[in-house]
């Protein structure tokens, strides 16, 4: 049997692997256009900041070392052109431009994707980077030395948009973020988002929000970065981050069905619509197992696990699903770390799915232990039977293994009450007796129980303070150090002997500083015959975090 892969990085690399150890007598050949295989992609932004000091770091094998170990024909810089799957032939561009074919049995397209580059004025101008492969990531590395930069800016707010500007800060360039949207790190919900405002403010990070780059020039030996609002920043360097899109050229050509989305379509097997064709990555399009609707997934581990599975299928016939990837993603940003799984409310919105959603905080572990650091969760999840849609966290520490349970539970077709069920490792270090994760369960299942009715933050800011009274069930002192405005502040400790104060004909509104006080509070309320009372979710620091970003300081 013989196997050609297209592209030898990440989902490609592994296949190429998982064949040979299918089977041993096979013919493999693997074309890569680039230079390099099997490389760190996710690490590129750490080796330009200097956290990964040895550029060779990056490298998990060399095509030497590769072919070796695996008996794999390993081509670089040599990028196929064509596909003639009547004869089952590619044609191959060698480095010096000479054409030659090659013959297969079974053809694996892992092409990736490649960076949206707009066709904006002066967008070509030196000093302008994408970040996708080692020689971007060489080209970048060497204008910062060579040119001694002292200003940034990332065009881009997501997850390598954020790494690239916390590693550029590293290198010693003030950084400045342009995003069209009204928050950084789209992928999570403006709640989780405003954490991350916070802290790059803190980190001397500018960021222009709804902004949109009109043009670039050039000004002596710096860049303008024009906005359509007639807005303008200087600068030494750009570095655009502004997605990608997947690389189906050469699929299109070759008579590949292209999916709804704009990714190569694909069965539950990974082979595309022309038989022996199979295809992994960035460049593929799959239903997702939430909703069963195709989406594009630019993820490291989704692909791998991709190309372990198409190569038992490529193999041994077509003989093992691929289960489909639900988006988990994590990213650190400065001192922080961000991560997400599953569908957030922004999504479930869009796609008009009936959900609901809590927010807690809690710390990464027992509070009475040294260092025990804040740790936020947003769960989103099926108002009546609690089967979990998606889950985010943003905190300091801790943030990644409870992303990863959250993701398992999932995948698996788990609900908020499986949250409650875990029994988690604890001792102080690690965990507190009753984890985040298992906090984040009791909360969301008090909302589908009906026990504990909520409103969110923006419901809250959009609420007339002469029609509802909003009760703030904190200390004294924590009320004068900021309050919604409008709001009663009497303490949850003093509320029984105080409830005739209260009129029982009006719409109460509880709130505390994360949410506890206020449920406890609307107990209280209730059972005293209290008709409409919610508890604000996620409490004050929700509130605050989130609704006060419009009056930050921003440029």
């Amino acid at each position: 049997m013989k196997h050609i892969i297209i592209g030898g990085v990440a989902g490609g690399a592994t296949a190429a692997a998982r064949i040979r150890r299918a089977d041993e007598f096979a013919e493999i050949i693997m074309l890569e256009k680039g230079k390099y295989i099997s490389y760190a992609n996710c690490g590129l932004p750490y080796y330009i900041g200097g956290t990964i000091p040895e550029r060779n770091n990056l490298f998990l094998q060399t095509p030497t070392s590769f072919g070796k170990r695996f008996n794999v024909d390993v081509r670089i810089e040599n990028e196929v052109i064509a596909i003639n799957s009547a004869v089952k032939i590619v044609k191959v561009k060698r480095k010096d431009n000479s054409v030659y074919t090659e013959s297969y049995d079974k053809l694996l397209l892992s092409p990736g994707a490649t960076p949206v580059k707009p066709p904006l004025e002066g967008i070509d101008l030196d000093g302008i980077f994408t970040l996708r492969n080692v020689e971007d990531t060489d080209k970048i590395k060497n204008f910062l030395t060579s040119r001694k930069v002292k200003n940034a800016v990332v065009v881009g707010a997501g997850f390598i948009g954020l790494e690239m500007a916390e590693n550029l800060h590293h290198a010693g360039a003030t950084v400045s973020i342009v995003e069209m949207g009204n928050q950084l790190m789209h992928a999570v919900d403006f709640s989780i988002a405003a954490h991350l405002h916070h802290h790059l403010l803190q980190k001397g990070v500018q960021f222009f929000l709804e902004q949109s780059v009109e043009q670039f020039e050039k000004q002596n030996n710096k860049i303008e970065v024009c906005f359509k609002s007639g807005k303008s920043i200087v600068t030494d360097m750009v570095i655009l981050s502004i997605g990608v899109r997947p690389e189906t050229k050469l699929a299109k050509e070759a008579g590949v069905k292209i999916g709804e989305t704009g990714g190569i379509w694909v069965t539950e097997y990974l082979e595309t619509s022309v038989k022996d064709i199979y295809a992994v990555g960035d460049a593929i399009e799959f239903p997702h197992p939430l909703t069963g609707k195709p989406w594009l997934n630019y993820l490291a581990n989704p692909a791998n696990r991709q190309g372990r599975i198409v190569a038992d299928n490529m193999v041994f016939g077509n003989t093992t699903k691929y289960e489909g990837a639900i988006g988990t993603a994590i990213a650190k940003v400065f001192d922080m770390t961000v991560a997400t799984t599953g569908l957030p409310a922004k999504r479930l919105k869009q796609m008009e799915i009936v959900y609901a959603s809590s927010n807690t905080h809690s710390v990464s572990h027992a509070g009475y232990y040294p260092k025990a650091l804040p740790l936020s969760i947003k769960l989103t999840f099926d108002p009546t039977n609690g089967k979990l849609y998606g889950g985010q966290c943003v905190g300091y520490d801790g943030v990644d293994k409870r992303i990863d349970q959250i993701a398992l539970l999932i995948k698996n077709g788990g609900t908020i009450y499986d949250l409650m069920q875990i029994e988690h490792a604890y001792a102080p270090p690690f965990s507190s007796a009753k984890d985040p994760i298992a906090i984040a369960g009791y909360v969301a299942s008090n909302i589908v129980s009906g026990t504990m009715p909520v409103v969110t933050w923006r419901q809250v800011r959009e609420t007339d303070p002469n029609t509802v009274l909003l009760l703030d069930t904190r200390t004294r002192g924590e009320h004068a150090n900021g309050a919604i405005p409008g709001s009663v502040n009497i303490p949850v400790d003093e509320l029984r002997s105080r409830l005739h104060e209260l009129p029982k004909d009006k719409e109460f509104i509880t709130y505390c500083a994360i949410g506890l006080r206020g449920y406890l509070a609307l107990k209280i309320l209730t059972a005293h015959g209290f008709k409409n009372v919610k508890n604000l979710s996620g409490g004050y620091k929700t509130y605050a975090t989130a609704s006060a970003l419009s009056l930050l300081k921003q440029p």
